[in-house]
């Protein structure tokens, strides 16, 4: 029974049908994008330097280490110590065999630059997440939504329960990552992001405008300060946790997700951070048929 105010979602919206296996070899992509650019940006070491044999591929383009702030430095590379212990969780439970292939990864500033040709923004100089602290922190936090966004959609159709556990541990652990990273970006909200004027807080109103566009399925971000009419109840402002009218979490299909990272705004045109796509069955599928 479909309820009279239930509007269905768009072809482009509806999640990705896959297996828990596959579902799970697909998040391995975002856990692997997020251990090696959190950790290359702030230790100058990936994933197969601190774990060596759990993941094999391309090594990582164009990673640099940023310019951070202590605070946030340990924060950082927690995170990302954290991830590979999720990719050997991961490994471990879904039975997959190691070293996981690893996607060729861009994380070249001009890839980061790119995202801003989306809304047709140009800053000067072009933005360089590996420059400071904020501008880092918006890159950051974006690793660990989206994994939090995917492991929740993908929760109903996973099947066992040690594996739903697992996909909550983990997404769990994402959700805390991202509100800490937002929470420092939060602190700063009125200042500006250097080395520009635009204050943080209006900064997190554009990349929201730039991935919800990607996404193409409606608002699924937000930025750190919006009208009261969206604020939680109705009664703030402050929005260091973006989420709905009910204050809960958004979710992102695998489609929404590789549409941002590509920068494409088309799961099967390969590009952005992840130029020639993603591992996994998964992903194959979205390509054979062309689930755009």
């Amino acid at each position: 029974m479909i309820m009279a105010n239930y509007v269905l979602p768009s072809h482009r919206c509806k999640p990705v049908l896959g297996s828990t296996k596959e579902q799970f070899q697909f998040a391995v992509n975002l856990q692997i994008y997020k251990a090696e650019f959190l950790l290359r940006s702030s230790v100058g070491c990936g994933i197969n330097d601190i774990s060596p044999g759990l993941v094999k591929g391309p090594a990582a383009i164009g990673a640099t280490l940023a310019n951070l702030d202590n605070r946030t430095r340990k924060s950082i590379v927690e995170s990302g110590l954290a991830s590979i212990g999720h990719i050997r969780a991961i490994a471990d439970m879904i039975l997959l065999k190691t070293p996981l292939p690893m996607p060729q990864l861009d994380l070249r500033q001009q890839v980061y630059a790119k995202f801003f040709d989306v809304i047709n923004v140009t800053l000067k100089p072009p933005h360089n997440p590996y420059a400071n602290t904020d501008n880092f922190l918006f890159s950051a936090f974006y690793a660990s939504d989206f994994l939090k966004q995917f492991y929740t959609g993908i929760m109903p159709s996973i099947v066992g329960n040690r594996e739903r556990e697992l996909a909550a541990r983990i997404a769990l652990y994402e959700a805390a990552s991202y509100g800490v990273f937002r929470s420092l970006l939060n602190d700063r909200a009125n200042l500006p992001v250097p080395p520009y004027t635009i204050t943080v807080a209006k900064f997190s109103n554009l990349t929201a405008k730039i991935t919800n566009q990607l996404g193409g399925c409606d608002v699924k971000d937000e930025g750190l300060i919006v009208p009261l009419s969206l604020g939680a109840e109705n009664r703030t402002k402050h929005n260091v946790i973006a989420a709905d009218a009910n204050s809960l979490v958004y979710t992102r299909s695998a489609l929404e997700i590789l549409r941002i990272l590509f920068i494409t705004g088309d799961a099967t045109r390969p590009g952005g951070l992840f130029p020639c796509g993603a591992e996994g069955t998964l992903y194959q599928r979205i390509l054979a048929l062309k689930q755009s």
